[in-house]
């Protein structure tokens, strides 16, 4: 995208390594030192799009916010659009559309698409005002439970970041509705207890959230694609829901510009790369989560255990 130099200097949070209590009590380290690419960060998610944003802008796109989708059809190979905006409604035309709406898909949902969802993850979370010292400094640190899993990391400003995920159905998702009273439940994993302990971890805003893996079905249409979580959602535990965005933005981009460039296949490859995303996604987090067998009996490990046969083939 050309935003590499730009990106550096908004100065967000480095991001050293990922720290995992996962499969067995001792936490096992993967630093970045000897990544080619270096370090990553912990971004400062509203900042980091509002730029997105700003720069879209500065590249001559037209933003219109708030707003919300009233009406839509096609006629003619062109869609009409009705929206509703903060100084009344707007009549919009458009010879292509991107839904890039996130897991509600407003586009694609008002012409039909239905979303498959595989699971039940859910997730609680937390934000305080923490210290960067410590053992989890720089780092991102998981870590399983007989009921889900645990996960922290620093945030910009002297703030971090604790959630736990399980399945919305299971009587752990008491737990995931604590906000922020989320905290003191922490402290039954070891180690996600001693970080929040050593940074002095002090809650102050939290919520609750699907998490759910998930598709949707078709994610192209008549002169549409979708993008981004509207396209497809990741298990957390992936860490490929922003890979995801910033890939579907440039490559449903670039179907849309073939195809109105007179290549009508162009939407069709883009629904293949999507089928090949699903496909390693799907096998890759059966791996992820097989490696974790301490409670086999526990309906949340049940569910990977099973998922991990299905999927690892």
């Amino acid at each position: 995208m050309g935003l590499l130099d730009e990106f550096l200097t908004e100065a967000h949070t480095p991001c050293y390594g990922n720290r995992a209590v996962w499969g067995a009590r001792t936490p096992e380290v993967t630093d970045f030192l000897r990544d080619p690419d270096g370090h990553g960060w912990h971004l400062d998610r509203a900042r980091f799009d509002s730029w997105l944003r700003l720069v879209a802008v500065a590249r001559r796109a037209k933003l219109l916010a708030p707003v919300r989708l009233d009406a839509i059809r096609r006629g003619h190979g062109c869609w009409h659009v009705q929206l509703a905006t903060d100084r009344g409604r707007m009549d919009v035309s458009a010879a292509f559309a991107i839904d890039a709406g996130g897991r509600a898909a407003p586009l694609a949902r008002w012409l039909g698409a239905k979303r498959l969802v595989t699971d039940r993850l859910v997730c609680g979370w937390v934000h305080g005002r923490a210290r960067s010292t410590g053992c989890g400094a720089g780092l991102t640190t998981v870590a399983a439970s007989a009921d889900g899993w645990w996960y922290t990391g620093p945030l910009p400003g002297g703030r971090r970041v604790l959630a736990f995920l399980t399945d919305g159905d299971l009587p752990a998702a008491r737990i995931a509705h604590q906000g922020i009273g989320l905290a003191k439940h922490a402290a039954d994993t070891d180690e996600i207890g001693a970080i929040l302990t050593e940074s002095a971890f002090a809650p102050d805003q939290g919520g609750f959230t699907a998490a759910h893996s998930s598709r949707l079905d078709p994610c192209i249409g008549d002169g549409w694609i979708a993008a981004g979580d509207a396209s497809m959602t990741f298990d957390p535990l992936s860490s490929q829901g922003l890979l995801h965005a910033l890939f579907t933005g440039l490559a449903a981009a670039e179907a849309a510009d073939s195809y109105l460039s007179g290549d009508t296949a162009a939407p069709i490859r883009y629904q293949q790369i999507m089928h090949g995303i699903q496909h390693a996604y799907g096998r890759h987090l059966a791996l992820s989560y097989s490696r974790e067998t301490r409670w086999p009996d526990a309906p949340f490990w049940r569910r990977r255990q099973s998922i991990a046969r299905r999927d690892i083939r």
